[in-house]
């Protein structure tokens, strides 16, 4: 069964597509970390990422992708990356000719901007420079979102029923961003569900013959995704089983967790193998 025809359709209504902009994602240079940390966030909150699409810095590459997930209608879109003042910050116009929206200069956008640099200030009454000015270019009808540790402000767009909220590359302004204006919005959306989750440690049978006890402990408890993730290191191969479930309450969500956890352990020694020590974890405290 896969996640989303079980957890994430039953017990999650709220549904997050990320698009990540960048050629150095593409090339390897750097690690996808934003989307990374945006995934775990998100299903902290009990939230589904349905995709994670990487992208070029290509205005039509990024009005592709946008296009393609606007069609799916989730309930969020964020893109990460191209929102600053380089030729190749190429998000907002590769936004604007998704949803044909024309970009124009924004007026709270550019008086985001000129607080920062300091521009309009007894000791500073110069005008911005081309470069900064592009990033208070913005799709008519958008907000932007204050960065309070970058320059370049986030921007948020209601289109065909869906939030699409564009944030920078920089993960530390991505992150502040997030989780200072999108984070509370995306909260009271999800119905304020949690995520919990707990792996154990599976030795002494392969993956073949866990796959059906993994089968039978999803029958019995129907709320909780199991999946199996081979692992290799100094003691020889074995297998982490991660479980995860999303819950209205802390007792609802550790509950399920426990029984899953003793049926699969019960599964697994009854077949010859061991059962290592369960790692528990639950996102009750991570708002």
């Amino acid at each position: 069964m896969a996640l989303e025809e079980g957890v994430s359709r039953r017990d999650m209504s709220c549904r997050v597509e990320i698009v990540s902009v960048g050629n150095e994602l593409l090339i390897g240079k750097v690690a996808n970390t934003n989307a990374q940390w945006l995934a775990q966030r998100l299903a902290s909150l009990g939230v589904a990422v349905t995709r994670i699409i990487v992208v070029e810095d290509s205005v039509d590459d990024i009005s592709k992708a946008l296009e393609e997930v606007l069609d799916r209608k989730p309930s969020f879109l964020i893109v990460t990356g191209g929102l600053g003042p380089t030729f190749d910050d190429m998000t907002l116009q590769g936004v604007s000719d998704a949803v044909h929206i024309p970009l124009r200069a924004n007026r709270q956008a550019l008086r985001m901007i000129k607080e920062k640099v300091g521009i309009g200030s007894a000791k500073n009454e110069g005008r911005l420079g081309q470069a900064y000015e592009k990033m208070a270019v913005l799709p008519r009808g958008s907000k932007p979102i204050p960065n309070p540790v970058g320059l370049a402000p986030g921007v948020r767009l209601k289109v065909r029923g869906v939030e699409l909220v564009c944030l920078p590359g920089v993960p530390q302004e991505m992150k502040a961003i997030f989780d200072q204006s999108v984070f509370p919005d995306i909260l009271r959306l999800s119905g304020a569900k949690r995520f919990h989750e707990s792996s154990l440690r599976i030795s002494g049978i392969g993956e073949p013959e866990v796959a059906p006890l993994i089968d039978a402990t999803m029958r019995d408890n129907p709320y909780v995704y199991v999946k199996s993730h081979p692992k290799l290191d100094r003691e020889g191969i074995w297998i982490e089983l991660h479980l995860s479930t999303v819950a209205e309450t802390a007792v609802e969500g550790e509950t399920r967790i426990s029984r899953a956890v003793e049926r699969i352990r019960s599964l697994v020694q009854l077949n010859g193998g061991l059962v290592g020590e369960i790692l528990a974890k639950s996102s009750e405290d991570e708002t």
